[in-house]
């Protein structure tokens, strides 16, 4: 099949199509920079080495008898856990991404639970893997080192064996045709609210995500993207990496949280996918920096120049904003936040910097974009939403109240198959199509989603009331000393009634700032608590926060920043 070179929204059906196709369009043109020694240089990587990469590891795997297989894949964001997940999803293997964050045992009942023939793994799980009784053991490198290509266990052995077999005239993995419809991919949730679930999502799945989330956010092909999010997320799997190849771009590989800015420099990055906290770490760390050296007043009027530009229809942001761009390598030009809510001070602040910003809603069994806000519209009014649905997908709201919120109901050709040996849980989120997400939402009129909080974290009073701990959540995070909040009901024994608490995470610079005294621990709850009280100013009596708690710890989080809420309270 030939592609123009200025399709964006070509049809593709699978993730061995978008390998493919991606050769064809792209060629020499990057497709990652990669390191080969911690804190060294960025190194190109073609989309045509990708394809040869790919071909050849799964080459060898057909060689050794591996289709069909559940297939184990473990370890950092990097170039040749992209080349191990496409090489197994291509060659009809089913692939299960594990959490590196898991313990040896959580790793060793997952892969029980998948029944995993084979296990691809950075050197740190050697031991975990060499006791789970898995015969095909194969190690990747975060840092590439060229030695590695003669050890018959490496994932670089295999591609060069794979090689050898392709130039001997072994056409395997051309003729190997899985069917699109069918298990590619088992993910297992993160499991904040319930024992992890097997989510198995097929080629057909993430293909229509990839395909139609192009149509509300077109890169560029001189984009370069900054992986940070935990790969084996489907938000940073399908949307971080999957969706930049589709559209042509280029994806660097982050050394760790602290080194964001850093490798955003090196990198010349111009796009980001990340969650809230990093999103909004980042506007923070802009405006601190312009506190410390004098210069807020100055971005403060900058801010207001652009917006009197902007709707006079002449773009300057460029200009303006050169000296902030310079900091995050002079083509930082876009943000994509995905996996929980965005606080809209933060997305408004991006978007007065300049900066584009879209957000999306999704879930893992929907692999994962459910919702998205078009680039094109203006989000600046709609801070808060979520977005439109995709295109190709339907939503709806399952028995709203008086205020329209109800649970939000999807339906797509990105529904999950079903959860893994699992009939009776996929049977009660699975009804005549439709998909219970689980959240509870409103849609506005003109089609926007609004997401007020989990249908399990609702607070039920006494007297009937519903209570969005989410919706008082992003109350309190308003205070600028509160830097994360967790809120939940408490039942008072002696009326059985329910009062509503809160546990606060505090920003210690900005304490520092308003409080001077930080040892004075009576001190900081005193006035702590007199901005919980001007919230509790804002909002009905059965709403009102009754007892706070001060976190001297951050909360107990998922590998994506959310806070686990029952592991907290």
């Amino acid at each position: 099949m030939k592609y123009e070179k200025s399709a964006k929204e070509r049809p593709l059906a699978s993730l061995k199509e978008l390998l493919l196709s991606g050769a064809e369009l792209f060629g020499d043109k990057n497709a990652f920079l990669i390191k080969k020694e911690k804190a060294g240089d960025y190194h190109e990587v073609s989309y045509n080495r990708l394809k040869e990469d790919t071909e050849a590891l799964g080459t060898s795997l057909l060689e050794m008898g591996l289709s069909g297989e559940k297939i184990a894949l473990i370890g950092a964001n990097c170039y040749q856990w992209v080349v191990a997940y496409l090489a197994c999803v291509c060659t009809g293997n089913i692939i299960v991404p594990l959490d590196k964050e898991l313990s040896r045992q959580e790793i060793q009942n997952l892969l029980n639970a998948a029944g995993c023939k084979a296990a691809f793994f950075t050197e740190e799980y050697r031991e975990s893997f060499k006791e789970s009784g898995i015969e095909k053991h194969f190690l990747i490198s975060v840092y590439e080192d060229e030695s590695e290509k003669n050890q018959s266990n490496h994932i670089l052995g295999l591609i060069e064996e794979g090689k050898k077999l392709i130039n001997a005239g072994d056409i395997s993995f051309n003729k190997a045709d899985p069917d699109p419809s069918e298990m590619c991919a088992i993910l297992f949730t993160s499991g904040t609210t319930d024992m992890p679930k097997g989510v198995m999502l097929s080629q057909k799945n993430i293909a229509f995500v990839i395909e139609n989330t192009s149509k509300i956010v077109s890169l560029r092909e001189d984009d370069t993207a900054l992986s940070i999010l935990p790969i084996h997320h489907t938000f940073e799997c399908t949307m971080g990496i999957m969706e930049v190849l589709y559209q042509g771009g280029c994806i660097a590989f982050c050394e760790g949280l602290k080194y964001v800015v850093k490798n955003m420099q090196e990198s010349k990055t111009s796009l980001l996918v990340g969650v809230p906290l990093i999103v909004e770490a980042l506007h923070e760390k802009i405006w601190k920096q312009a506190n410390k050296t004098g210069k807020d007043k100055k971005l403060k009027a900058a801010v207001n120049v652009n917006k009197t530009l902007m709707t006079l229809g002449i773009d300057k942001r460029r200009t303006i904003f050169k000296s902030v761009y310079a900091g995050f390598g002079g083509r930082f030009r876009m943000v994509i936040c995905g996996a929980a809510a965005l606080d809209p001070a933060a997305l408004r602040g991006f978007i007065d910097l300049g900066l584009e910003i879209v957000q999306g809603y999704g879930l893992t069994e929907t692999a994962p974009l459910v919702a998205g806000t078009p680039e094109w519209e203006n989000i600046y009014k709609k801070a808060g939403s979520t977005g439109k649905v995709i295109p190709g997908g339907e939503l709806k709201i399952d028995d709203p109240d008086e205020e329209g919120i109800g649970e939000i109901l999807y339906k797509g050709d990105n529904v999950m198959l079903g959860y893994y040996n699992m009939p009776e849980k996929t049977a009660e989120v699975i009804k005549d199509g439709w998909f219970y997400t689980g959240d509870l939402g409103f849609i506005d009129e003109e089609g926007w989603l609004y997401i007020t909080g989990r249908k399990k974290n609702v607070i039920v009073t006494k007297t009937g009331k519903n209570i969005y701990p989410e919706e008082l959540e992003g109350l309190l995070k308003e205070i600028p000393e509160v830097k994360d909040a967790l809120v939940y009901g408490e039942e008072v024994s002696s009326s059985g009634d329910t009062i509503i608490s809160a546990q606060l995470v505090l920003d210690e610079e900005v304490i520092q700032e308003t409080i001077k005294d930080t040892d004075d621990k009576e001190k900081i709850r005193e006035y702590i608590e007199e901005k919980v009280h001007e919230v509790n100013k804002k909002i009905p009596i059965y709403k009102k926060i009754r007892d706070i708690m001060i976190r001297e710890e951050d909360f107990i989080r998922t590998t994506t920043k959310k806070i686990k809420r029952q592991a907290n309270i």
